[in-house]
């Protein structure tokens, strides 16, 4: 089966039949009427260099995946894979003569050039608060209709997300479960498992980052889009609303597990995160040397790319240890 419809089977195949929530609906910012960056407001600069100060190794960890032509990406929908190609080659260059100095200049100085085609949503990546809303609104009470232009939107763009320095803390779920069933859906016992395991506990305004194990098989998409797993509505609950963590990431596609465990919501996880509480995540991302070296808290430090009115940006996170190996 095609990786397109091993995705497009799972959304077919129907929810769990669980209860649907109530009364869903956007929520308000606390941080004010024009905020645009929901829970990425609890960082300031204090809070920033507490973080910086703990830091005594140069280890440093590269928390993003590679980009490919083939890379896994969700384009079940009609969005477009991931594209590369030269715009210029030393040959090509001599033949071509483009900047008109002549085949000896040319000959001498190579020129190599290349363009690539991309889906927001591909490798490790950001996704913004405009990227799902509820009932024709977004985080904060934004509408399409009055913040949405042909050239994207006018509130919460990807543009708008602060580079992020704080504590980040890494949940080895694939470590304390084992390889996860088919598209196991993480439970709050299961990630209280794993930190109890890992001797960790977490804080207010911290970057969680939940190791599912599908890194390990981010080469292979056929397979990466054909394995699940993701975590709940009720982990990411018990998340938010007990742990007050700021930012949240992942190692798999789509951060929740399909088929969608709700029946009147197709992504409860992705709608409960961004439009109902303002937090955003971090999707593909590669934590398998973190957990190789058993590094379970470090400084975050990570920017995106300041994509104007996109609904996700890519993103290149690093770990930094508190305390050298």
């Amino acid at each position: 089966m095609k990786r397109t419809n091993l995705i497009v089977a799972m959304l077919l195949a129907g929810p769990l039949s669980v209860p649907g929530q109530q009364n869903e609906t956007v929520g308000k910012s606390p941080w004010g009427p024009d905020d645009e960056i929901g829970s990425l407001n609890l960082m300031s600069n204090s809070s920033r260099l507490e973080v910086l100060s703990q830091i005594n190794s140069g280890k440093t960890y590269d928390l993003s995946v590679e980009y490919f032509v083939g890379m896994p990406s969700f384009h079940a929908l009609g969005d477009p894979p991931y594209q590369y190609w030269l715009t210029h080659t030393p040959q090509g260059t001599m033949v071509d003569n483009p900047n008109g100095l002549g085949e000896s200049m040319n000959h001498k100085v190579s020129y190599t050039g290349d363009a690539i085609s991309m889906y927001t949503h591909m490798g490790t990546h950001i996704d913004a608060l405009n990227h799902f809303g509820l009932n024709g609104k977004i985080w904060n009470g934004f509408t399409p209709e009055e913040h949405l232009g042909d050239k994207g939107w006018k509130k919460t763009g990807a543009e708008t997300i602060p580079p992020i320095i704080a504590r980040g803390v890494l949940i080895d779920v694939k470590l304390s479960k084992g390889t996860l069933p088919k598209n196991y859906r993480i439970t709050a016992n299961d990630l209280q498992d794993a930190l109890d395991k890992q001797d960790l506990s977490l804080a207010p305004g911290d970057v969680v980052l939940i190791r599912t194990g599908q890194a390990e098989f981010y080469q292979d998409a056929d397979y990466y889009l054909d394995n699940y797993p993701g975590i709940s509505l009720e982990a990411v609950k018990w998340l938010i609303e007990d742990q007050d963590i700021m930012l949240l990431g992942a190692d798999n596609l789509s951060f929740e597990a399909f088929p969608p465990e709700r029946e009147d919501n197709w992504v409860p996880v992705h709608t409960y995160l961004l439009a109902e509480k303002g937090v955003m995540f971090i999707e593909q991302m590669f934590l398998e040397e973190l957990a190789r070296d058993k590094v379970y808290q470090f400084a975050f430090i990570a920017a995106s790319l300041k994509l104007k009115g996109a609904s996700a940006s890519p993103m290149r996170p690093m770990a930094i240890p508190f305390h050298s190996k």
